[in-house]
């Protein structure tokens, strides 16, 4: 194998390969909600079900989930991704809705997309920090399915990147 140059463009290629899910997180502390993108999420067990997802150490997000112990997970429609933009930045909360999208509240009390074609709600287990992100690992505790009948997004039905090394 001829030696490869890791530079930082191919590290950010590399990491773009690997298949994402999209999905909105909803999270919440007191009165305070927030959604934020993220394609950092997988399984992480079978007994006990757990997922986890990785959130920026500095997004409103991470303060919510450390401060209020849950997130939901919401899957959206691989159609209609043009949601996933809206949530690149702190959500304002308003009327029941997350940035005009109407939410409700799931059983730990963090924010369900009604538009969401499926969506799991966990309570945390455990936080890694890793440096720049915090895998949160929640254990489901609720959860439903809208739409069967459609593909849940994925970032590769986007122009989204996310991943590789940090850009300053």
């Amino acid at each position: 194998m001829a030696d490869s140059k890791l530079t930082p463009e191919l590290v950010n290629r590399l990491t773009w390969k690997i298949p994402n899910a999209l999905a909105l997180v909803g999270s919440r502390a007191n009165e305070e909600r927030n959604a934020m993108t993220t394609s950092w999420i997988t399984q992480l067990s079978m007994e006990p079900v757990l997922i986890g997802i990785g959130v920026d150490n500095t997004a409103v997000t991470h303060r919510l989930i450390t401060d209020g112990g849950s997130f939901t997970v919401n899957l959206w429609d691989s159609d209609d991704t043009r949601v996933f933009v809206k949530f690149s930045k702190p959500a304002v909360y308003a009327d029941g809705k997350l940035n005009g999208w109407l939410v409700q509240e799931a059983s730990t009390g963090a924010p369900v997309f009604v538009d969401a074609i499926a969506w799991i709600d966990c309570e945390v287990r455990q936080a890694f920090d890793f440096g720049t992100h915090t895998l949160f690992v929640g254990e489901i505790v609720d959860g439903a399915i809208r739409d069967d009948n459609v593909r849940s997004a994925a970032m590769s039905d986007t122009r989204m990147k996310y991943g590789g090394v940090k850009r300053h």
